[in-house]
C-alpha cells in the first residue's frame, strides 16, 4: 500500500477534480503490474495497473491480489467502473486503502466486489491514503475546496512597503518552491490590490506543470485589461458585483453585497468543481479567511535578513498548529495546519 500511495502522488496537479490513486497487482509476493491515475478523463489506476502486466504474466492475474489506495469506482463517469473491470478479470482479492467519499461511489464499489464474490480488505494505511487525497476528501465532505493560504513577509512581519512599491521578499529558491505549489493546486486567488500593484502572472513558469485557474476579486471591475492576469495564458475568473458573463478563457462571476463575499467565493468554487485553491494575497483577503476559519493550511515564507521599516503588516495568525519548517538560505518556510 505504501507503493500505491507513492504511485498515486505522481498524479498531483493533473487529475483534479478526480482523486489521486495508485494500484499494484501482486502474485505470490511479486509485483506483476502497477499503475496510477495520470490525467483527468483518462484511465484510472486499476486500468493502467492491469494494462501494465506483461503478456507472459497475464495468466497470473486471476490468482493475484490487487492493492489500491482508494475504493474502486462503481459508476460510469469519464471512464467505465473499475469494480466491473476487476470482476471481469477474475481478480479474487482486493486490498483497499480507504473508502471513497464521493456520493456515487461511497461503498458501492466495495459492495459490487462483495456481490461478485471478491474478497476485500479495507482500511490498510487508511490515514495515509486519506491524507494523500485531503483535497478530494475536503471537497466531498465539507463541500468546499481545500484552502491553502500563502504569503511572504519580512523579518519584522511586513508584506510590502507602505506605498505598495515592489519589494522582492522571497529568494530565488523560495520563489521556485511557490511555483511548485502552484502546479499542485487547481486555482490561485488574489485580491484587487495585489493584482493591481504587483501585476502577477500567477502561472507556473519556474516549475514543470499545468497552470492553475487564476482567480481575482475585483468588485467594481476597475482592474485594467493590460494586467498579466488577462493575457489569456490561463483560465481566469473575476469575482465582481457588476456582471456575470464568460468569453474565451475569462469568466466574470457576479456576487452580491448581501452575503459574505468570502463565503460566496468559496461556494462558487465548489459549484465550479475546483478542489483546491492557493490564496496568495493580499493581506486583507488572507486575514478575512483566517478570521472566518476558512483555511486548511498556511505556508509562510519569512526572509530573516530583510526589514521593512514602514510597511503593510502581514496577517495575524491566532490559531494553527506548526507542523514543519524548512530553511532556504535567507528564507524560512513554516507550514501550519488549522487546529
Amino acid at each position: 500500500m505504501h507503493r500505491c500511495v507513492q504511485l498515486a502522488r505522481l498524479g498531483l496537479g493533473n487529475v483534479a477534480p478526480n482523486p489521486m490513486v495508485g494500484a499494484i497487482l501482486v502474485h505470490q509476493g511479486r509485483i506483476i503490474g502497477e499503475g496510477y491515475h495520470m490525467h483527468y478523463g483518462e484511465a484510472h489506476a486499476e486500468v493502467n495497473c492491469i494494462r501494465s502486466v506483461k503478456e507472459e504474466d497475464t495468466r497470473l492475474v486471476p490468482a493475484s491480489t490487487l492493492y489500491v489506495s482508494l475504493e474502486p469506482c462503481a459508476h460510469f463517469g469519464k471512464t467505465p467502473p473499475c469494480a466491473d473491470l476487476i470482476i471481469a478479470k477474475k481478480i479474487p482479492k482486493v486490498v483497499i486503502g480507504c473508502r471513497d467519499p464521493f456520493y456515487e461511489v461511497d461503498g458501492k464499489g466495495i459492495e459490487r466486489l462483495h456481490a461478485a464474490g471478491v474478497e476485500t480488505i479495507t482500511g490498510v494505511l487508511e490515514r495515509e491514503c486519506i491524507e494523500l487525497n485531503k483535497r478530494f476528501f475536503c471537497f466531498h465532505t465539507k463541500h468546499r475546496p481545500y484552502i491553502i493560504l500563502k504569503w511572504a513577509e519580512s523579518a519584522n512581519h511586513k508584506l510590502a512597503n507602505a506605498d505598495r512599491s515592489r519589494v522582492f521578499i522571497s529568494n530565488d529558491i523560495s520563489s521556485r518552491l511557490v511555483h511548485k505549489w502552484r502546479s499542485e493546486e487547481a486555482a490561485i486567488l488574489v485580491g484587487t490590490n495585489t493584482a493591481l500593484y504587483d501585476d502577477p502572472a500567477l502561472t507556473v513558469r519556474e516549475w514543470k506543470g499545468s497552470n492553475p485557474t487564476r482567480l481575482v476579486v475585483d468588485m467594481d471591475l476597475r482592474l485594467p485589461a493590460s494586467l498579466k492576469l488577462f493575457d489569456g495564458e490561463a483560465r481566469t475568473i473575476v469575482f465582481n458585483r457588476v456582471k456575470h458573463e464568460e468569453k474565451d478563457n475569462l469568466l466574470y462571476y457576479q456576487v452580491t453585497d448581501d452575503v459574505s463575499i468570502i463565503h460566496q467565493i468559496v461556494h462558487a468554487l465548489y459549484q465550479l468543481k475546483i478542489l483546491s485553491v492557493l490564496v496568495e494575497g493580499g493581506g486583507m483577503l488572507l486575514q478575512s479567511l483566517i478570521d472566518e476559519g476558512l483555511w486548511d493550511e498556511i505556508r509562510i515564507i519569512t526572509n530573516e535578513e530583510l526589514l521593512i521599516a514602514e510597511g503593510i503588516p502581514a496577517p495575524s495568525l491566532t490559531i494553527g498548529k506548526l507542523v514543519s519548517q524548512e530553511t532556504y538560505l535567507s528564507d524560512q518556510v513554516r507550514y501550519y495546519e488549522n487546529s
